[in-house]
């Protein structure tokens, strides 16, 4: 018994504040309808108008030829970069010519010619190190 008491209570309790809450809630569109004869801002008007500025922007820079505009400037002395580029290939091609230098064998012919050998001078101050720290 008391719990159909509890229940019934709690079911009272919860339609008495809900009930308020539901017949309090705004109509947004009335009241959008208001603002707009009140001369708010129509943001419906002014979306229509953004995507018809969007939509005359998107055609007039698919209308731009980016061939002709490039060819223009390099009429005008214009930096080549197509020029530039096989510039810049044929130095790598050069830089890999060096690449193929041995330089152990120029080394070993340095060293032929009494130049200094790091290898043995490393050696050496690796040895002091040794006997300095022992």
């Amino acid at each position: 018994m008391k719990r159909i008491a509890f229940a019934l209570t709690a079911l009272t309790a919860v339609t008495i504040a809900i009930a308020p809450a539901s017949y309090a809630a705004p109509d947004f569109d009335e009241l959008r309808r208001e603002n707009l004869d009140e001369d708010a801002v129509n943001f419906d008007e002014l979306r229509r108008e953004n995507l018809d500025k969007d939509a005359v922007e998107t055609v007039q820079v698919k209308a731009i030829d980016f061939d002709e505009l490039r060819r223009e400037n390099l009429d005008k002395d214009a930096v080549d970069f197509d020029e530039l580029r096989r510039e810049n290939l044929d130095k790598d091609a050069v830089h890999e010519v060096v690449a193929a230098v041995d330089f152990d064998e120029l080394r070993r012919e340095n060293l032929d010619k009494d130049a200094i050998d790091f290898d043995e001078l490393r050696r050496e101050n690796l040895e002091k190190d040794a006997i300095a720290t022992v």
